[in-house]
């Protein structure tokens, strides 16, 4: 099983009582960005292009207790930049774990085996590697030759010393289903505990603006790639959302479920859009002109969005929202195979190679503590 069931139990007793208490609105996992800086340069990232002094900006431990507490979602993400670079990461995490809260570290494992002494093996921490395909893939989506294999050699470090580690997968226009495909024999091969996926999302600030997946062809991709799947792949998020995914459903957004806090303050309406900060997590629901945002709102920088952040949280509501819901959840746990011959045909399509349709190139492997500012 992808989640334990202490963490499955947690979240489900949460969501249940929000639903008892009447509230619409609430958080699922509250997205922490303690920095911006990082030690890559990924061509579809839009997190890391600031000026310099914006990415020496860092939030302290007693910034991110503050908005974990504010907030009091069960789960907490770390993301980035690169978290690791972060001189007290190992506080940052220690201090959620003793809150209790189950912590993805979101990394790219370049510093994974110099930094894992800071922490300690809980059932509360679990080290979610971002990894894009299969080498040669992962390597130019990074822009740094060698990267798939230093992660590699990170998963197993952290596995060898008892951690719980995932992995995160973007997908971007021209991937290659049976090259996804092969990749998660490689994860499940690696020993991780289970993987996550997501299409990418078009951030104004990407280097790359021609690779981003509109609607119809992020259904199209991870119907291709997740119809007849084997039984061994083991996927760390809502069955559900992949179903979406799949275009086997549709939902609409609910950006408060995956708030985002970082040096600037709460960000306005989620991880991916930038329209403006509160200084309090109230504020952020209370100011937010939501009706704004999400596919049917019209709003074009929403038009194809399919990414995680604002739909897991809606395929989580629909699972604890209905005994409909709840069946569909099981179902769609226990009988996740989708056997669709026609999308076995979208698998012989032809792909154009990445390479030749990615503007830019390879770049050398940063110092282990080298900065990109």
């Amino acid at each position: 099983m992808a989640v334990p069931i202490s963490q499955m139990w947690t979240v489900a007793t949460y969501v249940l009582r929000q639903k008892i208490k009447g509230r619409k609105q609430y958080p699922l996992v509250l997205m922490l960005e303690p920095l911006f800086r990082c030690n890559l340069a990924c061509a579809g990232c839009g997190k890391i292009q600031y000026p310099s002094h914006v990415l020496k900006m860092q939030l302290t431990p007693e910034d991110c207790f503050q908005a974990v507490d504010e907030c009091g979602a069960p789960t907490v993400a770390i993301p980035g930049g690169e978290p690791l670079l972060h001189p007290q990461i190992g506080e940052i995490v220690e201090g959620l774990v003793a809150r209790k809260k189950y912590i993805y570290l979101c990394t790219n494992a370049l510093l994974l085996k110099q930094k894992i002494h800071l922490f300690k093996p809980s059932k509360y921490l679990t080290f979610s590697v971002h990894m894009d395909g299969q080498r040669e893939h992962h390597d130019f989506s990074v822009c740094l030759e060698g990267g798939y294999e230093k992660a590699a050699e990170g998963i197993k470090e952290a596995l060898r010393r008892g951690f719980r580690v995932t992995t995160n997968t973007t997908l971007f226009d021209g991937a290659d289903p049976k090259s996804v495909r092969a990749f998660f024999d490689e994860m499940m091969e690696l020993g991780v505990e289970g993987m996550m996926l997501s299409p990418g999302y078009s951030y104004e600030k990407a280097p790359d603006q021609t690779h981003f997946l509109g609607r119809a062809r992020t259904r199209r991709l991870f119907r291709a790639i997740l119809s007849n799947r084997r039984s061994d792949w083991r996927f760390n998020m809502s069955p559900l959302f992949l179903e979406f995914l799949m275009g086997k459903r549709d939902y609409a957004c609910t950006p408060w479920g995956m708030p985002t806090y970082n040096v600037f303050g709460w960000q306005k309406p989620c991880y991916l859009l930038q329209d403006g900060y509160a200084d309090t997590f109230a504020e952020l629901l209370a100011t937010t002109e939501w009706e704004h945002y999400g596919t049917e709102s019209g709003n074009p920088k929403c038009a194809n969005c399919m990414v995680h952040s604002g739909y897991e949280a809606s395929a989580v509501n629909d699972t604890f929202g209905s005994l409909r819901g709840l069946w569909h959840t099981a179902r769609a746990t226990l009988w996740n195979s989708y056997n669709d011959p026609s999308a076995l045909k979208l698998l012989d399509e032809p792909v154009r190679p990445v390479h030749a349709v990615n503007p830019l190139v390879q770049i050398e492997a940063p110092a282990a503590e080298e900065t990109r500012v």
